[in-house]
């Protein structure tokens, strides 16, 4: 039997998609919802919901990410998006590899069902990936589903705190050598009342390209 796997999800006023997204984690993967700064009582409905609560008052993706990933005890962890958009039944086929030793690190490949991915998040996004490439990291996604092992992740020192916590991620794995695969997740639109603080507006998606160029320099 694999052992318990921890998912770290980072959530910002997600109160309407939780209680499905908690629903539909599989059996022995324990979801640490971190709370940055709600004002719809998400913390309140993660805990109703079976999750371990922990809060990060530090704005910013990267900044819940880390401390999910420092509540964490398991020796594997996934990481996963709040807001309903990815699958949580995709998370076992991704942390396969992991778990089995032959993969340091599994990213979902986002692959859009109903529009769900606008047109300058999905540009954004092929730009930045195309980059990584050059650099020698062979991914077509700034993946926000990603399963590694905690410890190797804390070691890796990633320091980004805004929404380029991702690519530094992806950027510090290639250069250590891990061996990284990229499966295909569905990218499904998100809850109904919920918004992404990225590619809900122009506007949040070009911060987070800002924060992504700073980590590049």
């Amino acid at each position: 039997m694999d052992p318990d796997v921890d998912v770290v999800l980072p959530c910002l006023d997600e109160a309407a998609a939780l209680p499905g997204v908690l629903a539909a984690l599989p059996a022995r993967y324990r979801a640490i919802v971190v709370d940055n700064g709600s004002r719809d009582g998400s913390p309140e409905v993660a805990a109703a919901h079976g999750a371990t609560v922990v809060s990060e008052r530090r704005k910013g993706y990267g900044a819940a990410v880390h401390r999910g990933l420092e509540a964490a005890t398991a020796e594997v962890v996934c990481f996963l998006d709040a807001d309903g958009s990815l699958d949580p039944a995709a998370l076992p086929a991704l942390a396969a590899p992991v778990l089995a030793g032959t993969a340091d690190l599994a990213a979902g490949r986002r692959i859009p069902v109903r529009g769900a991915w606008p047109w300058h998040a999905r540009a954004g996004n092929a730009l930045l990936a195309a980059r990584l490439r050059r650099r020698g990291v062979a991914v077509h996604d700034i993946a926000p589903m990603r399963v590694a092992r905690r410890e190797a992740l804390l070691d890796l020192g990633v320091g980004d705190r805004a929404f380029g916590y991702p690519l530094e991620l992806l950027l510090r794995a290639g250069a250590a050598g891990w061996r990284i695969v990229e499966l295909p997740v569905a990218y499904r639109p998100r809850t109904a009342g919920t918004r992404s603080k990225v590619s809900g507006s122009v506007r949040g998606t070009l911060r987070a390209a800002r924060d992504m160029a700073a980590v590049l320099r």
